[in-house]
């Protein structure tokens, strides 16, 4: 997930590709020199297309079965690997905490009771639970409701110490700020829908009914920490909602055309911990529990406090999949602290990455080639090389939590968004449809499509795309050229591809470039 580019596809190549793919064959050993020749001539081709032109490719292709390598093309190039260094984060997280792990948020307090009324400080503590929605601070606050609590002497304090203070990734984008892909990290946080994109809020505006009329902003979840700075009229033009630097006052700007559909806009907060406290602090008040003193960020809990009300939230395994299906950076970098505090004890990056790695050498993959400074790939200081990605598809299959891993990898074509995710729209009327599965990555200049596809005699290959430093708008038509070259081929498939079926895969791969667009703008 990053920056959206619109895609520009050249129309021929799919059917030469295919046609290319349909010459392969897989049978006898004799055969298997004559296809991986094959093979290599049709990824050449695709390579050779000038939408790449002076552009760095790394490619490889090998048999998941038995890890021999059919196709490489410059395998060792460190290259920017745009979101596809999730598969790293995403298998690590899983050997390192288990697919059962789950984040905790507790309600507790150092106080005594009297009556209904409790005399101490009221603890919100965080351990990095990206999933946690209004409705789950509220269901906290009824609790201690419920509890018999309507009064508080103290405060209330967020702790969200199990990560460090450090909130946003190593050279990130100044530009990004206000992005909901690039929120700020925090141990205690809140995300507005059940895509769980943390530390953001959805701005919703409205068109007046007549031109010159000032829209209606709402902001979802409701809350006092944000402030709307509507400046936008109803009329002609475009609109512009984006958070002020170092503020949480989002300015909404432009115009919106009356009749118009209604425009939502993801956009990050300034501190999520104070957004997720103040969320909580507004639900207590619903619920009738007043809190005497102020709101208190960043403290930790004592030892001795009781726990008043907890929440988990989905086991690991489940948050895989709005996680990768959706290249969620805020699950990225929240699993990558949380890797670093149960590893280390230290909720920070640089611990969790030490433990990435050191992961990583143990699974066979050559970690000490590798430069991973976050855990999602938004930084373009991240250089990962195609062998390393395939390194891993390979060795991950022999991992008793690998199924439910390889379930959360997008699938091309599958129209769910939570099955197909950020494959939805691609590869369509092809022979990958509803068969590759894979990891997208997009940045500027650089693009990735990584993972599984099963060729035409039922063999399932590994492949890894990693793409850099072109100029054209878009090179995602290659990355699929090129899986469903793997898809198609095969042993005595010369003629499997039906005139028809060309037709379809070139109108699919045109369809392909909305990948970034069918949820919301820079899903990728």
């Amino acid at each position: 997930m990053s920056r959206p580019m619109n895609r520009r596809t050249s129309g021929w190549i799919w059917p030469l590709v295919i046609g290319l793919a349909c010459t392969l064959t897989w049978s006898s050993p004799a055969g298997a020199d004559a296809a991986r020749a094959g093979l290599g001539d049709a990824l050449d081709t695709v390579l050779a297309d000038p939408l790449l032109k002076a552009g760095a490719a790394g490619v490889v292709v090998a048999d998941a079965d038995s890890g021999a390598v059919l196709y490489r093309h410059r395998p060792d190039d460190r290259l920017m690997p745009a979101s596809n260094t999730k598969l790293f984060t995403s298998a690590a997280a899983m050997g390192l905490l288990g697919p059962d792990h789950r984040f905790r948020t507790d309600v507790l307090t150092d106080g005594s009771r009297r009556g209904h009324t409790l005399r101490g400080d009221l603890y919100l503590r965080g351990t990095g639970d990206p999933t946690m929605l209004a409705a789950d601070y509220d269901r906290l606050a009824k609790s201690v409701a419920d509890a018999g609590v309507t009064e508080v002497t103290g405060r209330l304090i967020a702790d969200d110490t199990r990560f460090d203070a450090q909130r946003v990734g190593r050279s990130w984008a100044a530009d990004d700020e206000s992005s909901y892909y690039a929120a700020q990290i925090s141990a205690l946080t809140l995300a507005p829908d059940t895509d769980y994109d943390a530390g953001s809020v959805i701005v919703e505006v409205t068109p007046g009914a007549a031109p010159g009329d000032r829209p209606k902003t709402t902001v979802t979840p409701p809350n006092a920490y944000v402030r709307i700075d509507n400046r936008a009229t109803t009329g002609s033009g475009g609109l512009t909602v984006e958070r002020r630097h170092g503020t949480n006052t989002i300015t909404v700007s432009g115009s919106l055309p009356a009749g118009a559909a209604a425009v939502k806009e993801w956009v990050s907060v300034w501190e999520p911990t104070g957004y997720a406290t103040s969320v909580f602090a507004d639900a207590l008040h619903r619920h009738g529990v007043r809190v005497a003193g102020p709101t208190r960020l960043g403290r930790a809990t004592p030892a001795d406090a009781r726990a008043l009300a907890a929440h988990r939230s989905m086991p690991l395994k489940e948050l895989l999949i709005p996680f990768m299906k959706l290249s969620n950076n805020i699950h990225a970098e929240a699993l990558t602290k949380a890797i670093g505090y149960e590893v280390a004890g230290r909720g920070t990056w640089d611990a969790g990455l030490d433990a990435i790695a050191d992961w990583l050498k143990k699974q066979g993959v050559d970690a000490g080639a590798v430069r991973q400074v976050d855990g999602s790939g938004l930084s373009r200081m991240d250089n990962i090389a195609a062998g390393r990605l395939s390194e891993l598809l390979l060795s991950v299959r022999d991992q008793p939590w690998y199924a439910d891993w390889y379930a959360s990898l997008p699938v091309a074509c599958a129209p769910d968004r939570f099955v197909g995710g950020t494959l939805r729209s691609r590869m369509c009327d092809t022979p990958a449809a509803g068969n590759a599965r894979g990891k997208t990555g997009s940045l500027t200049g650089a693009s990735a499509l990584s993972g599984y596809v099963t060729d035409a005699d039922g063999r399932e290959l590994v492949y890894s795309v990693v793409l850099n430093n072109y100029l054209a708008e878009s090179v995602k038509s290659l990355e699929d050229a090129i899986v469903v070259t793997l898809a198609t081929s095969g042993e005595g498939h010369a003629e499997a591809v039906a005139p028809r079926t060309v037709r379809g895969a070139t109108a699919g791969a045109a369809d392909t470039g909305r990948e970034c667009a069918w949820a919301k703008p820079r899903r990728c």
